[in-house]
């Protein structure tokens, strides 16, 4: 049996080099999300991408924890041409989402006794 697959060439989808719009993170999360909820694996090519902020990685990774198990994102969702330097990006983004999705309401009260809520 052969795996579907499909490449998310982040380059095309942002219309250039910089990875920073939280509505192209969300266009992303989309098809990420029909892929692996259809069982397509996904690559996320970040060929040519010179720069990515965390609001874009939330946007289109980090919100998948809400509705997948690590387990399913390591099967199924694959990064490509990340440069080294961008690495601790992903990680950040991963871990706060897990983090996050992991706990809700203790995050959103801790978030709201740090801003004096």
């Amino acid at each position: 049996m052969k795996t579907e697959k499909i490449i998310i060439r982040i380059y095309d989808e942002v219309g250039g080099d910089a990875a920073i719009s939280v509505s192209d993170g969300e266009v992303i999360y989309n098809k990420i999300d029909e892929a692996i909820s259809n069982k397509i694996s996904v690559t996320l090519d970040f060929q040519n991408i010179n720069l990515i902020i965390t609001a874009f990685l939330n946007a289109c990774i980090g919100q998948l924890y809400s509705k997948y198990s690590s387990d399913e994102l390591n099967n199924y969702l694959h990064l490509e041409n990340v440069k080294p330097e961008d690495n601790h990006l992903f990680n950040m983004a991963i871990k706060r989402a897990k983090e996050y999705f992991d706990d809700q309401d203790g995050f959103n009260k801790s978030v709201d006794e740090v801003l004096g809520k």
